[in-house]
């Protein structure tokens, strides 16, 4: 049961509570002429009846949410959803924020359908756990590092018990302050005996630095695929600036994978020019015209009626473009401002930062995406077919610090498949213009004829010997199918080298297929312990969708 059915319940029950109390007054009211109030009459008694249930009642409701929220785990799901092994998510809190994060964050996969299981973190036991599949953990670090204190217990009992939870698959979402030296320490915590235990990653670690609406998107994100589904609302809508398409390239002709695209954007305002390698661009997508006319049409609404907004007016079409569309026949008989109030925005898409500012322009590599109906995703096909040369495009900047480059000049070693290409092309532009020469770049795709992107540049790079390694791995050119996993089980003797030497490894591009293959390509060239000893020191970083 949901908090939004909970709330409905104690509603339901103080309006019953209300019913008697008004019962007992006008019993009161009726009795106090003819027989005056010190009579012990039955009608005194029948009010006082009433007055005593109707306490009983309010505070019999107020008990009921207090036990449903401390105790019993909560089961949410979208109506008709099937009865499938249920997401549990486990939170904990010190001041709040982390339980109302978690029954968001059921809120939202339960509108995706999801069967969903909640309960505090202290409310596991190994049994839940063994019968588990997918667990969420939202939690929060107090003081300087310290767990909340309904979490205590876990950390002495569960996370110390040795549990084997290699069925297990998992995310956190780690609550915390930078002002603090031990920063996320609890959240870290989690990760590292979820990995001791055998558990395997849905998703990278999300840090929240102070309630981060950045770091928060980036979860509904994870959510969303989780999930999915790319329709799933954000809690909350970026604030975008305004920037201009002014670069759109095929960077992939005749590939067997679908089309790729290398776009380049300049802000309205140049101060916008301000980014690091390593972070992401938050695009708000835009519905195709003829998708909106086709909606309109269906619904019978006349699309230029302007309409309120929380700027200056629109009109209903100029909303529709940017917003969910509900089904036109619910929708239909409804004014145009009716409409509008009912429309939610369409959610933001995540793409890696290809380029570095001083490049002039922001450039992303994207690749168009199809869905069911064969029309283009929204947010890829807005960017690589729909939007003109020249459009507006709503885009926002969002830090990424975990995916930020070394600072000194240490070995760096850059491994990614397909777009992912994108992350690694702007670390290593920030590594060149800084003098850093050791790098060692580990890429895959299927043909080197078709889909090597920004070839001239990369071998440019190796001629100058600012790019020392550069394995490439191209999967439907040989006999047998090899990934860049297997390049990276085959080179094991260098990767040793390049880690003894002090090298980070920075990883980007799919979570299914490649992500995990080089975990664990890394974990049997090097052994649990040194991988684990990275990810903490920060020389194992991953941005992977």
């Amino acid at each position: 049961m949901s908090a939004r059915v909970d709330r409905r319940a104690l509603l339901g029950n103080l309006a019953v509570g209300g019913l008697l109390v008004a019962i007992a007054l006008l019993l009161l009211a009726w009795q106090r002429g003819p027989l005056g109030w010190n009579d012990p009459g039955p009608t005194r008694v029948l009010a006082a009846v009433a007055v005593i249930a109707a306490y009983l009642v309010t505070w019999a409701a107020g008990w009921g949410l207090r036990r449903r929220r401390q105790r019993a785990p909560l089961v949410t799901a979208a109506q008709g959803a099937s009865a499938a092994q249920p997401v549990l998510i486990a939170w904990a809190s010190q001041t709040g924020v982390a339980e109302q994060l978690a029954r968001q964050t059921a809120e939202s996969l339960a509108a995706a359908g999801i069967v969903v299981e909640i309960c505090p973190l202290g409310g596991l036991d190994t049994s839940r756990l063994a019968a588990a599949r997918r667990v969420l953990f939202v939690v929060s670090t107090t003081g300087e590092g310290d767990a909340p204190d309904m979490a205590a217990g876990f950390e002495r009992d569960l996370a110390e018990a040795g549990l084997d939870l290699a069925h297990l698959h998992y995310g956190v979402l780690a609550l915390g302050d930078r002002e603090y030296a031990n920063f996320c320490a609890f959240g870290h915590r989690v990760e590292r005996w979820l990995q001791d235990a055998g558990a395997l990653p849905l998703f990278d670690l999300v840090e929240v630095d102070d309630g981060d609406e950045g770091a928060l998107r980036h979860w509904q994100h994870h959510l969303g695929q989780l999930a999915g589904r790319s329709d799933l609302p954000d809690w909350q809508s970026p604030d975008y600036a305004a920037w201009r398409l002014v670069e759109r390239r095929l960077a992939n002709p005749g590939s067997a994978g679908g089309p790729c695209f290398v776009l380049g954007l300049k802000p309205d305002d140049p101060g916008h020019l301000r980014w690091q390698a390593g972070d992401i661009a938050e695009i708000g997508p835009c519905h195709a015209a003829d998708t909106v006319g086709q909606w309109l049409a269906e619904s019978g609404i006349d699309g230029e009626t302007r309409v309120e907004d929380d700027g200056p007016a629109h009109t209903l079409r100029e909303r529709l473009v940017r917003s969910v569309l509900p089904p036109p026949a619910e929708m239909a008989g409804l004014s145009a401002s009716r409409v509008a109030q009912r429309l939610k925005p369409l959610p933001h898409r995540e793409y890696s930062i290809a380029s570095i500012p001083s490049d002039g322009m922001l450039e992303l590599l994207v690749r168009q995406m199809h869905g069911s109906d064969g029309r283009p995703g929204i947010g890829s096909g807005w960017l690589t077919a729909t939007a003109p040369i020249g459009a507006e495009i709503a885009l926002r900047i969002r830090n990424n610090g975990n995916f930020h480059a070394p600072q000194d000049g240490r070995p760096l070693i850059l491994i990614g498949n397909g777009t992912g290409l994108a992350g690694l092309r702007a670390l290593l532009r920030e590594r060149i213009v800084a003098g850093h020469r050791r790098n060692w770049l580990l890429f895959g795709e299927r043909h080197a004829a078709h889909d090597c992107y920004w070839r001239e540049e990369i071998e440019a790079w190796q001629r100058a010997g600012d790019l020392e390694r550069f394995d490439a791995v191209f999967s439907r050119d040989g006999a047998s199918r090899e990934y860049v996993q297997h390049r990276l089980s085959a080179r094991a003797g260098d990767v040793r080298g390049w880690v003894a030497e002090g090298a980070s490894v920075h990883v980007c591009g799919s979570l299914e297929g490649m992500a995990p293959g080089v975990d664990a390509a890394l974990r049997t060239i090097l052994g649990d312990e040194v991988v684990r000893g990275m990810l903490a020191s920060g020389r194992y970083r991953r941005d992977v969708y």
